[in-house]
């Protein structure tokens, strides 16, 4: 996943995606954090206001079913031999 942060890092998207699908998501969820921690201590709205907008059934169900397919993903490309990105 490190790879895929350091692509994203780069702006890179796509080879982020590619690499490790989980790990751009997870490089996409810092940089939503990073942006809600700033916009929560510049304006003092409290936290619970961001974290309760969206119900957890409909983003832990889908961030599992994308962990379980990024896992899948990166094992065919490492099966295959083309698990790098060029």
């Amino acid at each position: 996943m490190t790879t895929s942060f350091a692509w994203f890092a780069r702006a890179n998207f796509l080879a982020s995606l590619y690499v490790q699908p989980m790990g751009m998501l997870l490089a996409v969820l810092a940089v939503v954090t990073f942006w809600s921690g700033l916009y929560i201590a510049v304006t003092g709205r409290a936290a619970w206001r961001l974290i309760t907008f969206v119900p957890t059934g409909y983003w832990l169900y889908p961030l599992l079913t994308w962990g379980l397919v990024a896992w899948a993903w990166k094992i065919v490309i490492y099966k295959l031999g083309v698990g790098g990105w060029s």
